[in-house]
């Protein structure tokens, strides 16, 4: 994966694990969801995603390739652990 493209994508883990209290804020207002936790995690993956997606097209000029989203999956496994642990 590009470097560029690594860096932000680190930097959005970690701003989504600063800000955590938005993550709750908005799991709470759709509390009927029974599963919370997989909910929870569904919205963090969702923004990491996002900013994949949205900075592989900044910065490369393209949309990710299918090597470039499997390193996405592979970083996104190895800090499954941080990621659960917010809710």
């Amino acid at each position: 994966m590009d470097e560029i493209l690594l860096k932000k994508i680190e930097q959005k883990i970690q701003d989504t694990i600063l800000n955590k209290d938005e993550i709750k804020q908005l799991v709470q207002s759709l509390s009927d969801i029974d599963d919370s936790k997989s909910f929870a995690l569904g919205i963090i993956v969702g923004r990491i995603y996002n900013a994949f997606y949205y900075q592989s097209k900044r910065i490369l000029n393209r949309e990710p390739t299918k090597d470039e989203f499997k390193e996405f999956l592979e970083l996104v496994k190895t800090r499954k652990s941080n990621l659960e642990n917010l809710w």
